[in-house]
């Protein structure tokens, strides 16, 4: 299994994204995943991947079927 650690925003912990449920990092480069904003506690955004997600989809995937706009 190959996998993106994101360290939490808030500082409270680190989120590990499997490439097998957030396919969107998978062919991406170190600088466009580092660079991640945090709105609120609860939601990050890679504006130049135009991925968002809460904690929770990634603490969750299961409950959060996998939906790309292309």
């Amino acid at each position: 299994m190959t996998f993106i650690v994101v360290g939490h925003l808030t500082g409270k912990k680190e989120l590990f994204l499997p490439y097998e449920q957030f396919p969107w990092f998978k062919d991406k480069t170190i600088n466009e995943i580092t660079k991640v904003e945090s709105f609120g506690e609860n939601h990050l955004y890679w504006e130049s991947l135009d991925v968002d997600l809460s904690v929770e989809m990634i603490e969750y995937p299961e409950r959060f079927p996998l939906q790309a706009h292309t």
